[in-house]
């Protein structure tokens, strides 16, 4: 009799998730497949119908014994697959590699691995150079009982927030734009401070603070000194801005210079209890995120195999 978990070891378990506004998802897919065919791959693909889906399909996989799950997306699916992947009694064995496919890529980004570049994608995912990353982890309490959330990028609190609550309410790439532009107009004209108050390093903080941000890598250049291997999350809590220190901030945050910003208080931990924030949206790797406080959000080291490219910017890593 055969064992399907091992015959599923060898090959790859395909989450795809088409690209928001794209005219022709089908086209990408198609380009990826038939390069992925050519080199020999084995694999089975499903594409996401939605958020909850991916969660759901990479659970599925996990548990079926497929050794690497592979996700063409962008970092909400990666969020979503990560959880899906930590359900499964599997997730030690189990391996993600990363085809960008989505409008935002910033951990892709990170190891350097680029949308406009699939093939590079899936030669480093053929090449299986696997290393170790931590992933944060959001504990909360529903009416349900004790719930957890992973994510594998940043955790935001605020003014960031809302910008990515806006940016998911359309569902076609020109309505995001808009909504986009509509974001930036209220993030440079309807300034506004949350009373936000969290516990981390031995010391209680008890603030205004626009957006607080928790991240585990980059975190779209708020916390532009996090890496994903030090067993650290890396914290953002920053001040409302006049006008002009808007636009100042905002081009460091496109310079990945934000931690010289004078409204800005960093912090390194591996743990921290947000106790109240004030009425702030809450967002989790490009998604929005609702939970009732306190949430009791740390860094579980090394807790993901993740698959990432031979050849790295030294700078990086």
């Amino acid at each position: 009799m055969i064992d399907s978990n091992n015959v599923n070891r060898r090959r790859w378990g395909i989450i795809y998730c088409p690209k928001l506004g794209s005219l022709r998802p089908m086209r990408r897919w198609k380009e990826i497949r038939d390069y992925m065919t050519a080199k020999g791959v084995e694999f089975d693909y499903i594409q996401s119908e939605n958020n909850e889906s991916v969660e759901r399909h990479a659970h599925t996989f996990a548990d079926n014994g497929y050794g690497t799950i592979v996700v063409i997306g962008g970092d909400g699916a990666l969020q979503d697959a990560l959880n899906g992947i930590m359900l499964s009694a599997n997730c030690d064995s189990v391996t993600l590699g990363i085809v960008p496919n989505g409008i935002a890529n910033d951990f892709a980004r990170y190891w350097g691995l680029s949308v406009a570049d699939y093939r590079n994608a899936v030669d480093c995912i053929m090449a299986h150079r696997v290393r170790k990353v931590d992933v944060g982890c959001c504990a909360y309490d529903t009416d349900a009982g004790g719930q957890k959330r992973y994510f594998i990028n940043v955790l935001n609190i605020g003014l960031s927030a809302h910008v990515v609550q806006i940016a998911n309410k359309k569902s076609t790439m020109f309505a995001k734009a808009v909504y986009r532009v509509r974001a930036l107009l209220y993030l440079l004209f309807k300034r506004q401070n949350f009373l936000m108050k969290f516990r981390l390093n031995s010391q209680v903080v008890e603030k205004k603070f626009m957006m607080l941000c928790i991240g585990n890598s980059l975190g779209y250049g708020m916390t532009p000194s996090a890496v994903p291997y030090n067993g650290w999350l890396d914290v953002s809590a920053i001040r409302m801005s006049p006008f002009i220190g808007i636009i100042e901030g905002l081009l460091m945050v496109a310079k990945r210079k934000i931690l010289n910003f004078e409204l800005v208080e960093p912090f390194r931990t591996t743990e921290i209890l947000i106790e109240s924030v004030g009425g702030a949206p809450m967002g989790i790797d490009g998604r929005p995120f609702k939970a009732d406080c306190p949430l009791h959000i740390t860094v579980e080291p090394e807790k993901l195999n993740l698959i990432i490219p031979t050849k790295i910017n030294s700078k990086k890593i």
